[in-house]
């Protein structure tokens, strides 16, 4: 098969690996790409936005299956688009994907199906969306309805961070995004992210992995893109697994699929659980970054048919192998981020960390110039590592870190902090 990847993040990166592995990929071509995509892939200079664009190319080079990364083109309709020119896509329709692209849209199907998240109002006006902030009190979420980037949840610790909040967002600071806001109660617990491959009507899980939102150790800072993640996700036991496949989503599937829009493509739900009890924070219609790096590291069996299965409704008796090792990522990034940072600072010592062993290095914000990899984005590359344990991981990427040479970068020095104390409460 001709496989075309649109993206060009971490998560694009560590798929394109597997996806290249495939006995299935005659030919992988990845748009727009990044340094580390070129070493498993063509890359191709295409606006993810202009969806004639990619359709004339998929017509030139043959593709016969698309792969989207990125949550964008999804929400836009990328995979509409594709599937009305017959060329075959990995994803959700756009009004499936409403499930990421619209707050407003995933909470109203909750309560409408009795889907356990937070409680909940919708809001235009600040004034009146204030007045519910001073009445709920602090702390409490402020969420952007539309696609913001990452940038679109703001967890108030106080009622004039979230008045600020809510100035912000519905004064045009987000854009389109923030035309309307979500204020939600502040859920206590530990966070998990939860992945399952769907075909509209079955869903198969994968494994669980947890990422690190805030920018500094301990938990501190803002919330970024996620400064590094592992799997497994030792609160995702198997109770835990079966109340989010029962009570979350597959009541999901079926009212998505009562909606007139059936979910095909992999669905990432963000859960907070606390006591057991998982309660839905949002979903996205992607995979997660850097989640998708660990979980690929884990992968056994080809990735390739199971994308395909899910577009074709076959997932019903579809299984995967995974390893029992675990795998941990640290997200290496410009210092600065999430705030602004420069781009164009020179990456050295990449190869002699990847030639560790059980060590993958996957690029998030790069590019090549002279021979050269040069840091392109924020968060810039993730230091992969398996183990048979989170701790073992965890000192095997942090030993490659140690070898990458980046003055200008930075990273977070605990990934897998949680894992490790419960690894060492077990022995």
């Amino acid at each position: 098969m001709n496989i075309l990847l649109l993206g060009s993040g971490g998560r694009e990166h560590a798929l394109a690996w597997k996806i290249a592995a495939s006995p299935l990929a005659d030919r992988l071509y990845c748009a727009p790409g990044n340094a580390g995509i070129a070493r498993e892939a063509e890359c191709v200079a295409l606006d993810l936005a202009d969806h004639k664009a990619v359709i004339a190319f998929c017509r030139d080079k043959a593709i016969d299956f698309v792969v989207v990364g990125p949550e964008a083109p999804l929400v836009a309709g990328i995979v509409d688009d594709l599937s009305a020119a017959g060329i075959k896509a990995f994803g959700p329709t756009a009004a499936a994907a409403r499930l990421e692209g619209s707050k407003s849209f995933t909470k109203d199907l909750c309560r409408a199906n009795g889907i356990p998240t937070a409680t909940y109002e919708r809001f235009t006006d600040a004034a009146a969306a204030k007045a519910h902030v001073r009445a709920q009190g602090a702390p409490i979420v402020i969420k952007a309805d539309g696609l913001a980037a990452g940038k679109g949840v703001v967890v108030a610790m106080s009622l004039a961070e979230a008045e600020a909040a809510v100035d912000m967002i519905l004064g045009g600071g987000l854009g389109d995004a923030g035309a309307e806001l979500v204020i939600e109660e502040f859920l206590t617990g530990e966070e998990a992210s939860f992945f399952v491959l769907c075909d509209g009507e079955n869903a198969v899980p994968l494994v669980s992995a947890q990422d690190h939102k805030r920018v500094f150790d301990g938990d501190e800072g803002p919330n970024t893109g996620g400064m590094g993640a592992y799997s497994p996700a030792p609160i995702m036991d198997e109770a835990v697994t079966r109340r989010t496949m029962d009570e979350i989503i597959l009541p999901t599937l079926k009212a998505m699929k009562a909606e007139g829009c059936p979910y095909r493509g992999v669905l990432f739900a963000g859960l907070m659980i606390d006591a057991g009890v998982p309660k839905l924070i949002e979903y996205n219609v992607r995979f997660g970054d850097p989640e998708c790096q660990v979980m690929m590291l884990r992968l056994r069996s080809d990735l390739v048919p199971a994308l395909i299965a899910s577009c074709d409704g076959m997932l019903k008796n579809f299984g995967l192998r995974w390893s029992d090792d675990a795998a941990l990522t640290v997200v290496m990034a410009a210092k600065g981020y999430p705030g602004s940072y420069a781009k164009g600072t020179v990456i050295d010592g990449l190869d002699a960390a990847a030639e560790l062993d059980d060590v993958e290095i996957f690029h998030a914000g790069t590019r090549a110039e002279n021979g050269r990899i040069l840091a392109n984005g924020g968060r810039v590359l993730n230091v992969s590592a398996s183990g048979r344990t989170v701790k073992e991981a965890q000192a095997r990427a942090y030993a490659a870190v140690d070898l990458v040479r980046w003055p200008e970068g930075f990273c977070r020095r605990d990934i897998g902090y949680r894992a490790i104390a419960r690894e060492a409460k077990r022995r």
